[in-house]
């Protein structure tokens, strides 16, 4: 089947992102290919526009970044749309994640992402060797990265302007208790909450999602919303997965996922799965 799409919106961690956090140069170079053949191709990640560049090859280049869930985009290095947290949640939140010593994250635009020293034991302590069985090798390499380079250790608070936050547990029952904390945090204030494996849960601001992200994406390359395609693999690709006239799921996502979708790639993420499936379906 030969697939004609004006777009194509790919998801990055478990779907173009390997378990070792890392793009192929051979998904890169059929992203070049169908660029080539006037087809935009755009990336819509939970990750931060700042997290993409150790993770992709050299030369890797895409039409637009959708990041944070759909907080930002971006077209090269120029902001496109941005949304913010605001302070005032920000430090609700913390306030409440200290006393639930829930493992955070928080990542202002344009810096690098904080954690309080305050709560560096407990956060330190939640990325403790071995590693949980349940927790995917992928996140746990990122877990550890930002400890040892990536996280910067403050005092307070700095900055004005926040794409999401980031919240990990060792164990379903923690972050399970912390999902349910922030459900009743949002009677109080309003806000969204995203999740890509058990272990984990982002907030971004209220109604905003990759699909949200993909619409303010092809208004600004006037592009219409139909005749477009996605590619993912967990919960926080769902708004996109529904959005778009020609769904795939991975084979390495879950059931539930597969089952919103049109069309499961043969091969999983640490395979080219989505390699194989794109030289596939537009016959290159």
């Amino acid at each position: 089947m030969k697939l004609n799409p004006k777009a194509i919106f790919l998801d990055m961690d478990g779907t173009i992102l390997n378990h070792k956090n890392l793009v192929s140069v051979r998904t890169k170079e059929i992203i070049d290919e169908l660029r080539s053949k006037g087809i935009f191709v755009f990336v819509a990640t939970g990750r931060a526009f700042g997290e993409i560049e150790n993770v992709v090859p050299d030369g890797f280049e895409v039409d637009g970044f959708i990041t944070s869930n759909g907080m930002a985009g971006y077209v090269g290095n120029d902001v496109i749309f941005e949304h913010s947290l605001s302070l005032e949640l920000v430090e609700m939140i913390i306030e409440r994640a200290r006393k639930f010593k829930v493992y955070y994250e928080l990542f202002p635009y344009d810096t690098n992402r904080i954690t309080l020293k305050q709560d560096q034991e407990y956060v330190v302590n939640e990325i403790r060797e071995p590693k949980p069985d349940s927790v995917g090798i992928n996140e746990w390499l990122s877990r550890k990265q930002a400890i040892q380079e990536e996280i910067a250790w403050k005092d307070h608070i700095e900055g004005s302007a926040f794409s999401k936050f980031y919240f990990f547990a060792r164990t379903h029952n923690h972050i399970n208790e912390w999902k349910h904390e922030l459900d009743e945090l949002k009677k109080e204030i309003d806000f969204s909450t995203s999740i890509s494996s058990l272990h984990n849960v982002e907030v971004m601001v209220a109604n905003v999602n990759k699909a949200t992200g993909i619409k303010q994406m092809l208004d600004h390359f006037d592009l219409s919303s139909a005749e477009i395609m996605a590619i993912g693999d967990s919960d926080n690709d769902v708004p996109m997965l529904k959005f778009v006239s020609h769904a795939v799921a991975m084979k390495n996502a879950p059931n539930h996922i597969k089952e919103l979708t049109a069309d499961v790639t043969e091969f999983t993420c640490d395979e080219d799965g989505v390699y194989y499936y794109l030289k596939e379906m537009f016959e290159l």
